[in-house]
């Protein structure tokens, strides 16, 4: 997970671009943004970019996830700031950009346009500054999102202990840990596919 951008200070975890005139951002200010970003409360999140580690890890996941694509012929695999728009939730999110995704909906008529929907599964790897409290109630509370939003499975990869975290809406507050020497799975979004937490890692 990208560290959010902090335009006042840098122990708030989250900052967001003004509006013009006090008016809510939209989806379509979102697609005009550059870097990665998301829309929460009519503001536009934007993130700051992570290192060598984070983000080869994140690109192994969605290798693997396209791999799994291909392999069954169903759904799409999508690498790091893909944009999901969604209806407006109670937290007043409108968007997902995860680091990695699959997604088995119908796919926008207009496919320079954002995926309309929730992914089914979402990986968020950590970058250095997610090891806060106030991170971690971020990440947390993007979980929540998540699942309200309908994905089934949310890994949180965190790099430094090589571990990964898995979420499952059916459970949401008692993730199964997958650690090295293990193969992690994404059940039951994606039955059947598994990815070694060594080769994630390594």
């Amino acid at each position: 997970m990208r560290r959010m951008k902090t335009t006042t200070s840098t122990s708030d975890p989250m900052s967001a671009l003004p509006s013009l005139a006090g008016t809510p951002a939209t989806l379509d200010d979102l697609m005009r943004t550059d870097g990665k970003a998301e829309l929460i409360g009519g503001r536009i999140i934007r993130y700051m970019a992570v290192g060598h580690r984070p983000s080869k890890i994140a690109f192994r996941i969605t290798r693997s996830l396209d791999d799994h694509s291909e392999l069954i012929g169903h759904g799409e695999a999508y690498g790091d700031n893909t944009g999901f728009a969604i209806s407006i939730l109670p937290s007043g999110r409108q968007s997902f950009s995860p680091d990695a995704s699959y997604y088995v909906g119908s796919l926008p008529v207009n496919l320079m346009r954002f995926i309309n929907g929730a992914p089914i599964f979402a990986a968020e790897v950590r970058s250095e500054n997610d090891y806060t409290p106030a991170a971690e109630a971020v990440q947390a509370a993007k979980r929540a999102d998540y699942f309200l939003a309908g994905t089934l499975v949310v890994w949180d990869v965190d790099p430094v202990n090589n571990w990964i975290d898995c979420y499952r809406a059916a459970d949401p507050l008692n993730p199964k840990r997958f650690t090295l020497s293990q193969e992690a799975d994404a059940e039951p979004a994606l039955p059947g596919w598994r990815v070694s937490v060594d080769w994630l890692m390594r």
